[in-house]
């Protein structure tokens, strides 16, 4: 194991690894509820205490873990990074609320525009092309991108929680904070606010647990009882389904690309920043050189396409694996720690099914918070940077689509900085990329 995993060369030992695997694990494990909470909305007739829900809420489950599993192995196997991957918050709402609700994608196409937005990762990681194509988009519309994600996510939570509902006068408005479940979101929500204040680990995954406990209560009487542990569910109904839909003629459409253009994006931008920040604070990165990055990037692509083969939404690196970085990891030890444990839940489906929406909903509110903080890099002071960034931001949530925020954005930056003499800081893919996306919206949104 020494030998592996340079554990001496890397300043670290096996008792070390695990503790920080076991802290990155309990500061995500809150997607192994999340994520089946969100997909599952995706699934025709699937209503809470249905057959059918149990059924692809466990599918969902099972799948999440073995993509977050199977990718973080990679990372920990064969690029000997301490990060963990998992299905992405904010990718996974696009999935179900965008492409597959309102888009009216079959949820199986959808699979597959993650599975081929997986293999053109893979071979941009492998061509080099990666570099390229950084440099091409703009930074400010990179950041705005990550807040504008975390707004959707949070106003997804809020409406979950029955905080924001819909008003035929103004669209949305404020809904009745004393029902049980609009209860039991708030709570939560200060729960896990405050444990993450104290830096306690595995607030997130705490608060959910607590909310679903209190949601239990007579009072609330919000959560339903399933059980704790249980059977391996069957993932038969999510296992490989991106077949059964999919066909040639898929790839003649424009809404199919647009759609994998989008995860690509996102999940290129998420993964380019996440990566190079992880890099840095375990102090991997000398003299600006990141190695073994591309093995890095692979295990988030190949996640990515196996993920999607599963039935999950795309795969990405989570920032959550900096909690096991400061606790001291540093090598594959850490992420291979994380993966076993993901494997573990396999067992607690029936949590899985306890869990009501009223204790997942906090968890997106408060990780959409989170994806704010990169605004701050935004340079505001120049309108033709901060125009961009804003109407990428805010166009996300206010048109429950993360591709026309992306879309808009980029649509607005090369016209903007054109036309107020800035010429010269658009790149000429800039143009390639406004057009499409302006082709897009005029004539294929569907």
């Amino acid at each position: 194991m020494e030998k592996f995993f340079k554990l001496k060369e890397n300043g670290t030992s096996v008792r070390t690894e695990i503790i920080a695997g076991l802290t990155t694990f309990l500061t995500m494990a809150y997607i192994i509820f999340v994520n089946p909470n969100i997909l599952i909305n995706v699934i025709p007739g699937a209503t809470p205490g249905s057959d059918l829900y149990a059924q692809f809420f466990g599918a969902f489950m099972v799948a999440t873990i073995l993509g977050a599993a199977t990718a973080t192995l990679i990372m920990g196997l064969w690029a000997n990074y301490p990060f963990a991957l998992a299905p992405g918050m904010g990718l996974n709402a696009y999935f179900a609320f965008t492409v597959c609700l309102k888009l009216g994608i079959d949820w199986r196409i959808a699979l597959a525009a993650v599975f081929v937005e997986g293999l053109i990762f893979i071979l941009l990681t492998l061509s080099g092309v990666r570099g390229f194509v950084v440099k091409a988009v703009p930074s400010s519309i990179k950041l705005a991108t990550s807040a504008g994600i975390g707004l959707f996510i949070a106003f997804i939570g809020l409406k979950s929680a029955g905080i924001v509902v819909s008003d035929p006068a103004t669209f949305v408005t404020l809904g009745n904070l004393t029902s049980p479940t609009a209860l039991v979101a708030i709570i939560g929500f200060f729960i896990i606010a405050i444990l993450f204040a104290l830096k306690v680990p595995g607030s997130i995954l705490i608060g959910i647990l607590a909310s679903t406990f209190i949601g239990a209560l007579p009072v609330f009487g919000v959560t339903k009882y399933q059980g704790i542990i249980g059977k391996v569910p069957d993932i038969s109904p999510t296992f490989l389904k991106l077949f059964e839909k999919f066909s040639w003629a898929d790839l003649a459409t424009g809404t199919f690309w647009i759609v994998v253009f989008t995860f690509f994006f996102v999940d290129f931008f998420d993964t380019l920043g996440t990566l190079t920040g992880l890099a840095e604070s375990a102090g991997f990165i000398k003299n600006g050189e990141f190695p073994r990055a591309n093995k890095a990037y692979m295990a988030d692509a190949v996640g990515t396409s196996v993920g999607a083969l599963f039935g999950t939404s795309t795969v990405t690196t989570y920032i959550e694996s900096s909690t096991g970085i400061a606790e001291g990891g540093r090598t594959g030890l850490t992420a291979v720690t994380v993966a076993i444990l993901m494997l573990l839940m396999l067992f607690f489906a029936p949590l899985g099914l306890t869990i009501p929406a009223a204790a997942t909903a906090p968890a997106l509110v408060f990780v959409g918070a989170l994806m704010l903080k990169g605004l701050k890099l935004v340079n505001w002071d120049d309108i033709t940077e901060a125009l961009p960034a804003f109407i990428t931001m805010i166009v996300m949530p206010l048109t429950y689509s993360i591709a026309n925020g992306i879309a808009l954005g980029l649509i607005v930056y090369p016209i903007v900085k054109t036309f107020s003499g800035k010429a010269k800081d658009v790149h000429w893919l800039n143009w390639v990329l406004a057009i499409l996306f302006a082709l897009y919206l005029v004539y294929l949104r569907g």
